[in-house]
């Protein structure tokens, strides 16, 4: 029996893995593509680091929460928003939050966010007042941020309080969401409310000035009742004339 070349053995070979090899790759499973990266979630966010609940609770109750998410969704220039912990608001006078009424908690909220992306670094040379989303046709309801120049530090000041911005819970366009340990409460809602005026003094009834006059006027005055006398005398000096002249005749 005639041995077999080498060479057809090889061709027979490469000939068996090419049949092979289209149906492993079919059975091998393709890796999954990676998922689209979805929109920032601030009450997911906010949830996930815990000690926001009050914040949370009021995000959903006054809808600023969705507003938020829209504006993530449609804005090119992000949102900045300043979270106050839980101690913050028990740190509040009590019944603070209580005694505002359903408009001005919207505005309570929206004072704590910027219509636009701010990276902890951007607040060292911002321009002051920086617009909250509170701001409207009652003017504008702004922040103020001082740095050390170092970028590590920031405080922010309502005018009412002043508290640091130390810990950035997101800090990725188009969401900040920073730390703050004090509740920003704005000027317009929590200022001094400017003191009532005096009311004016009562005005005197012009009816006693003229009672006044008047019974002054109708007092009898000596002169009135001299006057009276000297009729009494020239009626005495008539009738004695008069007796005289009958006597006479």
């Amino acid at each position: 029996m005639a041995s077999t070349p080498l060479s057809l053995i090889l061709f027979a070979l490469n000939l068996q893995l090419l049949l092979i090899s289209p149906q492993t790759n079919a059975q091998t499973p393709s890796a999954p593509a990676p998922s689209p990266t979805g929109p920032a979630n601030l009450t997911g966010i906010l949830d996930k680091a815990g000690q926001y609940t009050t914040f949370i609770r009021l995000l959903n109750e006054t809808q600023v929460g969705n507003q938020i998410q829209n504006q993530l969704n449609s804005s090119s220039e992000g949102v900045s928003v300043f979270a106050p912990t839980d101690n913050a608001f028990n740190n509040l006078k009590a019944g603070t939050i209580n005694s505002l009424t359903d408009q001005q908690k919207v505005q309570l909220v929206l004072y704590h966010v910027t219509p636009k992306y701010y990276s902890l670094s951007d607040f060292q040379t911002v321009s002051n007042p920086v617009r909250t989303q509170a701001s409207g046709d009652s003017g504008v309801w702004g922040l103020n941020f001082t740095g050390n120049g170092n970028g590590n530090q920031v405080n922010v000041s309502t005018g009412i309080v002043v508290t640091q911005i130390n810990n950035p819970l997101r800090q990725q366009f188009p969401l900040a969401v920073y730390q703050v340990d004090k509740v920003l409460l704005p000027e317009e809602l929590f200022g001094a409310k400017p003191a009532a005026s005096a009311p004016p003094p009562a005005k005197t009834p012009s009816g006693s000035t003229n009672t006044t006059t008047n019974t002054t006027a109708g007092t009898p005055t000596p002169p009135a009742a001299a006057g009276g006398r000297n009729v009494v005398g020239w009626g005495l000096a008539l009738g004695l004339g008069l007796v005289c002249m009958g006597a006479l005749s």
